[in-house]
């Protein structure tokens, strides 16, 4: 009996989580892409909290994806709740999956086959079709877990009497409530505990009333995982922890207090008289009041938790959370947030150093916090794995790691104050100085906000590439004929190459930083030999 329950609970968890996996991935970029397009109101946001939850098969995923886009500011918080609120409703969809077809329907004669099927079509399909296999392959499994949960709920009805469960009056109803908050924290999954509780009800091993309180708790018990993630995590995802309690908090008790009138009006007013489907019309409709009182106050919610938890200040990784690393998307684009904004920093601070070159004050300061900030987002991109079935998350993690590169060659540059003060000891290079610090001071403000055209760097680095090539003829014949020493040549020659790599590490930046926030494919790199500047000279290969 018990190794029935355990292992009918063992196995849904385990179909479920391939179902939300195989249905996440098969989704690909439509997910991220409806998150963004689909909130630009309350209700669009509601509802697209409502379909994403019901296409996932896990509000989970919902809320840590807008836990990521409203840290990279795609998502205006006061939306963010109403996807938060719709997580909650499409969370239902599970209790009438299972409730309507896993329960009511001989299932076992079809639920092997179907993982049979999904997981040969796993081995041998590739991509979506790859995904949408393995989800079927989970559904399946969550078949096959419902079967084993009922075999022991019947064993469980033979042996205990659901009466000596009905402790009377407010505090046995909170104590089930109670149960209901561990069962989810336990189970990490409140989709499989309200199906066990769905089970124990269709089996009579509990009455309606034990478990709608069950299904209370349970749905509080979500509330647990956000709180937990929004630990040491962003401002964002702390406010959308604190909206998920309240909501939850608040909805739990509305329906504890309303829970013999909501019973009465389903079971009688609606004449429900199946105990499944009466639990599952309970979950939702209090959901649905959660709602309904909510949503109107979207705008109080979010200047009380504008409050309650205010921004902590400017950081160049304020966009990166451990709970956005858990899905390749929300990861990927909250890195290209933190990218852009240490360009706009790197920018500043590269064209400080080459109009007047020298160690400022709070320039110690200003490198480590540089370094520092791309040391974490490459540690924050280190765990993510973004697959080529999904291109345009793809290639925007790939532009992103470009991005990466580039400034981490820039900040090096701004090491390198000697070299910096040595361009203006030449004519050609002290008249391209000022043409790239105007580009440096264009491409800042572009870095934090690219809705607009890029600024046309590309000529300029090829430009400064084509001068400081001839230049650098002219300073090795002049060496050779005795104007200049070898040492001074050498100085000469290396502050030339300075500016080269600095002109050509901003266009690079700026290249890749387009397309990560526009979702272009990468451009064909120019051959080595390109506009004056070889494979040979200046910083040997790098891709263009």
């Amino acid at each position: 009996m018990i190794g029935s329950l355990l292992g009918g609970v063992g196995l849904f968890m385990l179909g479920m989580g391939l179902l939300t996996d195989g249905l996440q991935a098969a989704a690909g970029d439509s997910l991220r892409d409806a998150l963004r397009r689909y909130t630009r109101t309350r209700w669009s946001a509601l509802l697209a909290g409502i379909s994403v939850t019901a296409l996932t098969q896990s509000s989970s995923v919902t809320v840590l994806v807008t836990v990521g886009f409203v840290g990279a500011g795609l998502i205006p918080f006061a939306q963010a709740l109403g996807v938060i609120y719709g997580a909650n409703v499409g969370s239902t969809v599970t209790s009438w999956l299972v409730a309507t077809v896993g329960l009511k329907m001989q299932m076992s004669a079809l639920a092997l086959p179907l993982v049979g099927v999904g997981a040969l079509g796993k081995l041998v399909l590739r991509g979506r079709r790859s995904a949408l296999a393995m989800a079927l392959a989970g559904l399946g499994l969550l078949f096959v877990g419902i079967d084993v949960l009922q075999s022991g709920m019947t064993e469980l009805t033979r042996h205990v009497d659901p009466a000596s469960f009905a402790l009377p009056g407010i505090g046995g109803a909170a104590l089930l409530v109670l149960v209901g908050v561990v069962m989810t924290v336990v189970m990490q999954s409140s989709g499989a505990a309200v199906a066990a509780t769905l089970a124990a009800v269709n089996q009579g091993a509990l009455g309606l009333e034990q478990a709608a309180a069950l299904v209370i708790g349970q749905n509080l018990g979500t509330t647990v995982k956000a709180v937990l993630g929004a630990v040491g995590g962003t401002t964002a995802a702390r406010r959308i922890a604190f909206a998920h309690v309240f909501f939850n908090v608040g909805t739990g008790a509305v329906a504890f207090a309303l829970l013999p009138l909501f019973l009465g009006v389903i079971v009688r007013g609606m004449e429900v008289g199946d105990p499944a489907l009466a639990l599952t019309a309970f979950h939702t409709a209090f959901n649905v009041l959660g709602v309904v009182l909510f949503l109107p106050m979207s705008h109080r919610m979010v200047r009380l938790l504008e409050r309650w938890v205010p921004d902590e200040g400017r950081s160049l990784t304020a966009h990166l959370s451990r709970a956005a690393a858990e899905l390749p998307a929300v990861a990927v684009e909250a890195a290209r947030k933190a990218a852009a904004e240490i360009a706009a920093v790197t920018f500043d601070e590269t064209r400080r150093v080459l109009l007047t070159p020298g160690k400022s004050r709070g320039w110690a300061r200003q490198l480590d916090e540089l370094n520092g900030a791309l040391r974490a987002t490459r540690e924050h991109l280190h765990a993510v794995r973004s697959d080529p079935a999904a291109p345009a998350v793809y290639r925007e993690h790939v532009a992103v790691l470009h991005v990466l590169d580039h400034l981490h060659r820039l900040v090096e540059a701004l090491a390198e104050t000697e070299l910096a003060a040595g361009v203006s000891r030449n004519r050609v290079s002290a008249a391209l100085a000022p043409r790239l610090a105007e580009a440096l001071a264009a491409s800042a403000p572009w870095a934090r906000d690219p809705s607009g055209p890029p600024p046309p760097v590309e000529a300029l680095s090829q430009e400064i590439a084509l001068q400081l090539r001839r230049e650098r003829q002219s300073v090795l014949e002049n060496t050779a004929r005795g104007v200049l020493s070898p040492r001074a040549a050498s100085r000469l020659l290396e502050s030339l190459r300075w500016l080269d790599r600095v002109g050509y590490h901003l266009f690079r930046a700026v290249h890749h930083l387009e397309r990560a926030d526009k979702d272009l494919p990468p451009a064909d790199p120019p051959a080595p030999e390109s506009e004056g500047r070889r494979a040979d000279e200046s910083y040997e290969v790098h891709e263009r």
